[in-house]
């Protein structure tokens, strides 16, 4: 488990950076596989989910240990995981990118987010999807599932190192999504990243500003001219940053 905090400053500059962004960010620090693969929002509202890692994994469910009756033990993972995810915190889930059987449904989502949690990730899928699309509470599958999560998955461990969507997600890692998926970050970047990427996102609306103005795209992206750099520093200036 990290010592990180995620700060209040470094989450509200995340809630505003895209998950494009931080891939390159990270891409320079040599981590190529930060991205949760398969992930999708199950109803994207337009902003950012960002908070810390607290997850759950699921292994192939065996017969004799899934049978419905196991929903009645007040130590099940599932329901468990359910009740102690921090708020703020995002609970990961990994399903083993199997979505022919539901990770959770929409009441125990929204559980989740009545208790403030951040968000909810899960490689596989979600049952009562479009229940959970209406919660504010940012919300990432892979596709709906009607089936319970017993025909195919047994929820074990809690807040333990994880993968999902072939990512390597650690408890107190940043997870960061947007309308494209999910990025994870790990903790001791995230700070660092965060400012980083609010300087990219900076200097791409000016790119854009000057592409949607007719402008070439050679040394203005990356700024590899003199007048693409005293037109960014002017830009700067007249917005105030």
């Amino acid at each position: 488990m990290s010592d990180y905090i995620l700060s209040d400053e470094t989450r509200a500059k995340l809630s505003k950076v895209s998950t494009a962004s931080v891939a390159s960010a990270l891409f320079k620090r040599g981590l190529r596989n930060q991205f949760i693969q398969g992930v999708t929002p199950v109803s994207w509202k337009g902003q950012n989910m960002v908070g810390q890692a607290f997850t759950l994994r699921y292994i192939p469910a065996r017969e004799d240990r899934n049978p419905m009756e196991v929903f009645r033990n007040a130590d099940h993972p599932q329901r468990v995981a359910m009740e102690t995810c921090p708020p703020g915190h995002v609970l990961v889930m990994d399903s083993r990118k199997d979505a022919r059987a539901a990770s959770a449904g929409s009441i125990l989502i929204t559980r989740l987010a009545k208790r403030g949690c951040a968000g909810v990730v899960t490689d596989g899928g979600f049952r009562d999807a479009e229940g959970i699309g209406k919660l504010d509470m940012p919300a990432y599958h892979q596709r709906p599932s009607a089936p319970t999560n017993l025909t195919l998955h047994e929820a074990l461990d809690i807040n333990v190192p994880i993968a999902c969507g072939d990512a390597a997600v650690f408890p107190g890692d940043v997870l960061v999504g947007d309308g494209d998926g999910v990025m994870v970050i790990p903790a001791h970047l995230a700070d660092e990243i965060a400012n980083e990427c609010t300087g990219m996102e900076q200097f791409e609306a000016f790119v854009l500003e000057q592409v949607e103005d007719g402008a070439r795209i050679i040394g203005l992206y990356p700024p590899t001219s003199e007048k693409a750099q005293a037109d960014y520093a002017q830009w700067r200036e007249k917005n105030g940053l």
